[in-house]
């Protein structure tokens, strides 16, 4: 196996999900986030559509997305159903995070390629951005819980009703290793040969 074989497999392998509260609040410089956005702009697109979408919070803007975020979260939630922990949950999400990220996927104006191999072209950027940033010894978090894929985060971030959020990107630096990996059902259940 060749160098480059060897250091993308190292990166794939080791690729773990830090949670926001386990990050120390170092901050990431903006250009590293920007080295990683250009990473994430590589990802395969159908008819060169590139549907990927992120908006980035930076600095104080960190804690004014989690104070939206959770505002969104108790003003649509009915009264019987709304949890104080829940909303101080996402309200200090990204207490210790350097950037959040939201990702989204803007829907192209070529009907013709499905609106699934665009939510793919973006998974694939989120991938590209995430192993990137485990190569430069980030933390990282793909969020979905909360309000992310509720239509009043779409209002919120100004985005069609054709768009699609597909998560809230978590990026800081942690202390400690997020630890091993595992894999719960064997690669032999998960793969059919036709030889």
């Amino acid at each position: 196996m060749n160098n480059q074989f060897q250091s993308i497999k190292e990166v794939i392998l080791t690729r773990r999900t830090t949670k926001p509260q386990q990050m120390n609040g170092q901050v990431i410089p903006d250009a590293l986030v920007e080295q990683l956005l250009q990473l994430a702009d590589w990802a395969p697109t159908h008819g060169h559509t590139e549907p990927w979408r992120f908006i980035v919070y930076a600095g104080d803007s960190v804690k004014e997305f989690c104070r939206q975020h959770a505002d969104l979260y108790q003003h649509n939630c009915s009264a019987d159903k709304f949890q104080q922990a829940k909303y101080e949950k996402l309200l200090h999400m990204g207490d210790t995070a350097s950037h959040i990220l939201v990702s989204y996927m803007r829907r192209g104006d070529l009907p013709k390629i499905p609106e699934l191999e665009e939510i793919a072209a973006t998974s694939c950027a989120i991938q590209n951005l995430l192993l990137g940033a485990n190569a430069l010894g980030m933390a990282s978090y793909w969020g979905s819980g909360g309000m992310a894929y509720h239509p009043s985060m779409k209002k919120m971030l100004g985005l069609r009703d054709e768009d699609l959020v597909l998560g809230i990107l978590y990026l800081g630096y942690a202390d400690k290793s997020a630890g091993e990996g595992k894999r719960q059902v064997p690669l032999a259940q998960k793969v059919t040969w036709h030889r």
